[in-house]
């Protein structure tokens, strides 16, 4: 186990836990909002089981994933666009909460868990099949083309189980205002879809061929 790895995946998993909680809290008033305590349960102690087996079984794709320096310009947009929505829409969950603006009903909540779950195993899937996965745009050392599993039906399964998971935050969290400023995720998602496949088509071998095959980006049969 590397020390440096641990450590650094542990400050990142207590940061997110702790700027989470303030974006839910904080504008809600109080932590007695079952909804925000539901969200930090279902995301946390599966990225915490996560975390602890890709440490024993993985180390070298733990530390892709927490690596989330880009390199390409246009993509440092992106993640500070994409920081906005959810800095937003977090804000817009609470403060929903606290005035009681439009509150979805409890069964939305429950749903939007389960699917966040189901997401979630897929997630652990995609990252079985394709071990160069990273939170960058790059290509890296040895890299080839993964075109079976997942990636044998859409190019980008991460993005789609991405989308799904964001999409399901603010319905968690019982807010149709926040759903709709999560709307504008999958459009941010799309840009970065075509950034990355412009890199991977000049650099990857054999990335060309597989599109050829493998049509769909993130939604079979429509995109």
């Amino acid at each position: 186990m590397n020390i440096k790895t641990f450590i650094e995946a542990l400050v990142k998993f207590l940061m997110g836990i702790l700027m989470v909680g303030l974006l839910v809290f904080l504008p809600a008033g109080t932590i007695n909002y079952w909804q925000g305590l539901l969200l930090m349960g279902i995301l946390f102690i599966p990225m915490l089981i996560f975390g602890v087996v890709l440490m024993i079984k993985n180390p070298s794709l733990l530390r892709k994933r927490l690596s989330s320096k880009e390199k390409e310009k246009e993509q440092k947009y992106v993640i500070l666009f994409s920081g906005l929505i959810f800095l937003l829409g977090f804000t817009l969950s609470g403060l929903g909460y606290r005035y009681e603006w439009y509150i979805l009903p409890k069964i939305v909540s429950v749903i939007a868990a389960i699917i966040f779950l189901l997401s979630y195993v897929l997630y652990a899937e995609v990252m079985r099949e394709n071990t160069y996965l990273s939170r960058t745009i790059e290509v890296q050392e040895g890299q080839k083309v993964i075109d079976k599993g997942l990636y044998g039906i859409v190019r980008h399964p991460m993005y789609l189980v991405t989308i799904l998971l964001f999409l399901m935050i603010p319905l968690i969290l019982g807010s149709i205002y926040a759903f709709l400023i999560f709307l504008l995720y999958p459009f941010v998602i799309v840009k970065r879809i075509k950034n990355e496949e412009e890199l991977l088509t000049k650099e990857l071998v054999g990335y060309t061929e597989y599109k050829k095959k493998v049509k769909y980006r993130i939604i079979p049969f429509i995109w």
